[in-house]
């Protein structure tokens, strides 16, 4: 990224839960080197695999993205939006931006701004589009 004079506070490296999880020592020591240069940290697909709220304390992340089965239907399920409103809170505590996935419809993203989730990624949002795409418009 130097060398390419891209100013590392541009990046955000994505991280799983489950790759995070194998060997949280290593990770914590990756990280920590990560962000001493200036990049951003964002943990996927938080709640669906065995992330302990400990690893959010340990890891110094910056984005915290909500997995999609939490999202995806809770405009319809009041148990999704109690745990999503919980995972906010504790984020917001610990001054981690939140990111919803596979949001879908405005129903679902009028609650998420009601919950007060600062991201949101999905095809209500956006469709993906090829990096060509992006390049070709910039």
């Amino acid at each position: 990224m130097f060398e390419l004079g891209v100013d590392p506070e541009f990046i955000v490296f994505e991280i799983t839960e489950t790759a995070a999880i194998s060997n949280i020592s290593a990770a914590v020591k990756f990280l920590r080197s990560l962000k001493s240069v200036g990049c951003h940290i964002s943990l996927d697909d938080f709640g669906v695999g065995h992330t302990s709220f400990l690893y959010l304390k340990e890891m110094h992340i910056d984005y915290l993205k909500i997995a999609g089965p939490f999202i995806k239907n809770m405009d319809k399920n009041l148990n999704d939006q109690l745990f999503v409103k919980a995972i906010v809170n504790v984020a917001k505590g610990l001054n981690i931006k939140t990111v919803a996935e596979f949001v879908e419809t405005d129903e679902v993203m009028e609650i998420l701004k009601e919950i007060g989730v600062d991201y949101a990624q999905g095809y209500f949002v956006g469709r993906p589009s090829p990096t060509l795409d992006y390049q070709k418009a910039s």
